[in-house]
């Protein structure tokens, strides 16, 4: 059995459609079709529940998934280090939030498996790093992509989505979206940043006449208003740090909520350099990780 096939299992189950996984691992989606059928055969059972418009996993396809996880990012990440001796230096561009979240456990494993790799940080907003990477200014960052999708010119590799949810202070009264949003003051995560207009766009479907009172970039500096009773806001879903660092209720907004997507994104030219094929695959495996409560 190839392990190819168990990654692109894998792929399915993180993309949730074999389209979707099929742009991830280079194949097509006949191709993946053919590569799930030979693992019901090897394994004698079915993957995915076809019964339904649309295919489902089956348990047995979750535990097969989280069997083979780890194992295939170590084979990866071990043949990545050993493939080639990685050194110079690179520049990556990070949004504000990626600096309190991924980069951190990135940067530990980048120190610990490629101690020759020099890399630089340079912080800013999606667009200002988009900017600054179309310049040659920074060699690769990892963002907000844009809802339009990004330029072309560009190689996107997706590495998670953040759910947005509502903030709101912990005796704040209402007990649906609606009702917090209505009842008290909206805090607006900046609109000038692609999260922000995401959040935006949504409060303005409930409430198209609302007003800001305070508009703030940081999700942290959001949170610290909202604890202290001034408002409400739509912010990507905080992390656990700031759960226990403030006192705010927390609501989610269904299945049709906004989304924003957490992007590695270099030049298309650079895309088979060897460092940022290491940054790829290291934030890659970082992403999934915290997907999975781990990091």
């Amino acid at each position: 059995m190839k392990l190819e096939f168990l990654q692109t299992l894998c792929a399915v189950l993180r993309r949730g459609t074999f389209a979707a996984a099929a742009e991830e691992v280079s194949l097509t989606p006949g191709a993946v079709s053919q590569h799930i059928k030979y693992l019901e055969q090897h394994f004698g059972q079915p993957l995915f529940d076809r019964a339904a418009r649309q295919a489902r996993p089956t348990p047995f396809a979750h535990e097969l998934a989280a069997l083979v996880q780890g194992t295939l990012e170590s084979l990866e990440a071990l043949r990545a280090r050993r493939q080639t001796r990685v050194s110079g230096k690179v520049t990556l561009g990070t949004i504000d939030s990626i600096q309190a979240t991924l980069l951190p456990m990135a940067m530990k494993a980048l120190q610990s498996d490629y101690p020759e790799l020099d890399v630089h940080l340079a912080r800013g907003r999606s667009e200002r790093l988009l900017g600054e990477l179309r310049d040659g200014a920074i060699d690769a960052a990892v963002l907000v992509r844009p809802q339009s999708g990004g330029s072309s010119r560009l190689y996107w590799q997706t590495l998670m989505h953040e759910t947005m949810v509502l903030v709101a202070p912990p005796d704040a009264r209402g007990d649906t979206v609606e009702q917090l949003l209505r009842g008290h003051d909206w805090i607006r995560f900046d609109k000038t940043s692609t999260g922000g207009r995401i959040a935006a766009q949504y409060v303005r479907r409930l409430h198209p006449r609302m007003k800001s009172r305070i508009d703030l970039l940081s999700s942290h500096a959001i949170i610290a208003m909202v604890s202290a009773g001034l408002g409400v806001s739509i912010i990507p879903q905080p992390y656990d740090p700031l759960r226990k660092a403030y006192r705010f209720r927390e609501l989610p907004l269904g299945r049709n909520g906004p989304r924003r997507q957490i992007a590695f994104v270099c030049r298309r030219a650079d895309v088979d350099k060897p460092a940022l094929g290491v940054l790829r695959a290291v934030f890659e495996q970082v992403a999934a990780r915290a997907k999975d409560g781990g990091a």
